[in-house]
């Protein structure tokens, strides 16, 4: 990124139904999307126009010309000097609660790791730290993002609410998003539910107590249809009037924007270096916003979405894509390709076992575009990319965070020793 410039966003394109609206829309979904069809997901849309990114370490700050959500306040009449404050005042309010702020996290070949793996020294892992992220994970700048947007639309007098007083926020999580979210809503006092499965971990439930959330447990009911009684129990409280504060782009499109942060922090380290990046992949938008942001500047690394074994619809979907016409376009034949998983999940990486790749299509397009793949880890893999990335990076992450890793040793006859592959440790180790 040496170029001087900004990027134009144009607007967002539903990749399921074709439908388009501004940016400066006050919409968090399709306008077509319904209770009894959630088959669509807003993409944003933008010119590639590379730019040199701002002097800051925060995130927002220095790529926020490339955020849609700035171009959202530009469009509802927030001048650019009050987006830049907004950004900053709410920064140390995050910082407050959580401990620190938004800052880039760093991204370093690890050595031992790369040795034990058989890459060349020309070659390597790189590993880039989210557990040093806000709340421990990149869940925050998914979320980030949300926050931001609904802040913006308060300023500038177009919130749903208007006068009255906040909705509840609402997310379906039992791990890191969830702590994500309660923190960023603690920041600000904005009072959030959160929908746990019965089996949640009681570290996780004592943070979110801690955080002021308040905690639905939903157990699985005879009369809910498939998918997580979570999300059901969450879907039910959006239908009420709570804001979607979660990271499922089906339920929020802001939550796609924040998450590309991650992808313009690599490649400003690693430029045209990376030939591989591995992305851990439980509802897609992690994913689905690493590879819109390679896209976005320019730069096509193959994406490879690693899912484990005990809970792979992602890649069903994609095969199902390829038979039934092929990945572009993918998200007109939602039905066709994705639907939740049958069996009941499991594995060690318990973060990545959504029952429905929510935000398929985007990781789909992106592994099409640059030539990637999906990747199913076998169990014993999760089980030694955890011990491996523990043990040689000095990284407290957990199972679920160095599942990119476990992508990687799946595939390690299929990469060359002198491949450069980047992978992202996210979640602490609780």
């Amino acid at each position: 990124m040496t170029s001087s410039g900004a990027p134009t966003v144009t607007g967002m394109r539903c990749a399921a139904c074709g439908t388009r609206v501004p940016v400066g829309s006050n919409v968090l979904v399709c306008p077509r999307s319904t209770p009894a069809d959630r088959h669509h997901v807003l993409h944003f849309e933008s010119a590639v126009v590379p730019f040199r990114p701002d002097e800051s370490n925060n995130p927002f700050l220095a790529y926020r010309r490339w955020l849609s959500v700035d171009a959202f306040g530009e469009a509802v009449g927030v001048p650019e000097s009050g987006r830049i404050a907004l950004i900053e005042e709410l920064d140390a309010q995050v910082a407050a609660v959580a401990g620190t702020g938004f800052e880039k996290t760093p991204l370093t070949r690890m050595d031992a790791l790369s040795d034990e793996l058989g890459f060349s020294t020309s070659g390597g892992v790189w590993v880039k730290d989210e557990t040093r992220n806000v709340a421990g994970s990149h869940k925050a700048r998914h979320i980030f993002t949300e926050l931001l947007q609904l802040l913006l639309a308060e300023r500038a007098g177009v919130a749903e609410w208007g006068n009255r007083a906040r909705p509840s926020l609402a997310i379906a999580s039992c791990g890191n998003a969830a702590i994500a979210a309660s923190t960023l809503a603690r920041a600000v006092d904005w009072p959030i539910d959160v929908f746990v499965p019965p089996a949640a971990e009681q570290e996780v439930l004592s943070v979110l107590e801690s955080l002021g959330a308040r905690v639905h447990v939903c157990p699985r009911r005879d009369t809910d249809p498939a998918g997580d009684p979570c999300v059901h129990r969450f879907r039910e409280s959006v239908a009420r009037g709570s804001v979607p504060f979660g990271v499922q782009g089906t339920e929020n499109v802001w939550c796609r924007d924040g998450g590309r942060t991650i992808g313009w922090e690599i490649t400003d380290v690693m430029d045209h270096r990376a030939d591989r990046v591995f992305v851990q992949v439980g509802g897609g938008a992690f994913a689905a916003c690493v590879g819109d942001s390679f896209r976005a500047s320019g730069l096509h690394p193959r994406l490879h979405a690693v899912q484990a074994e005990g809970c792979a619809p992602l890649a069903r979907a994609w095969e199902r894509a390829l038979a039934t016409g092929g990945a572009t376009g993918a998200g007109a034949r939602w039905a066709e390709c994705m639907w939740p998983w049958e069996n009941e999940p499991h594995s060690l990486a318990d973060g990545i076992l959504d029952d429905e790749t929510y935000d398929w299509v985007g990781v789909v397009e992106s592994m099409a575009a640059t030539g990637g793949s999906p990747v199913v880890a076998p169990e014993t893999d999760i089980a030694e990319a955890h011990r491996l990335g523990r043990s040689l990076t000095g990284v407290n992450v957990s199972p679920t965070g160095t599942a990119g890793l476990a992508g990687v040793i799946a595939m390690r006859e299929q990469i060359a020793d002198d491949e450069n592959v980047v992978v992202i440790f996210s979640g602490v180790l609780r």
